[in-house]
């Protein structure tokens, strides 16, 4: 099954610690949404995790994973489905003009909050695909300052 991950789970060193197999890992873009740091991190309240929210004429870039259905319930674990994300459907484009459809995760509206910033450790996974990211969006997660950072 394919997975679109924009956030931590963009870090395939961190699939792997998760124990999540997957055969395949490759750009897309996901259209009509922005990325936000809005998920309240169970850890830290001012903490926010990667969240991608409806905009009209935004852009979420990031990565596909080829994953096999067994380890769905893993990474359903993972992300707190369904109590903090839920699973949706996404059709995301690929660098080749591909439209496919995978699964994403949404966080849900009562675990969202604004004015929240991700932490350095959160966007460093996020920074660990930069080998398919584009350079643009690469340096826009660059330039975001990290809540433990002044």
């Amino acid at each position: 099954m394919k997975y679109f991950a924009y956030g931590s789970n963009m870090d395939p060193e961190r699939m792997r610690e998760r124990s999540i197999s997957f055969s395949q890992r490759t750009h897309a873009i996901l259209k009509g949404y922005r990325l936000e740091f809005n998920k309240v991190a169970l850890h830290n309240p001012q903490e926010g995790y990667a969240n991608a929210v409806k905009f009209q004429n935004g852009i979420v870039e990031g990565v596909i994973y080829e994953i096999p259905g067994s380890d769905l319930s893993k990474l359903d674990t993972c992300e707190g489905y369904p109590n903090h994300y839920d699973r949706v459907k996404v059709n995301v484009k690929l660098d080749d003009g591909q439209e496919v459809e995978a699964g994403a995760y949404i966080a849900q509206p009562n675990k969202v909050r604004d004015c929240l910033k991700p932490s350095r450790d959160h966007l460093d996974h996020l920074l660990a695909a930069k080998d398919v990211l584009s350079e643009a969006y690469r340096r826009k997660l660059e330039a975001l300052q990290p809540l433990d950072e002044r």
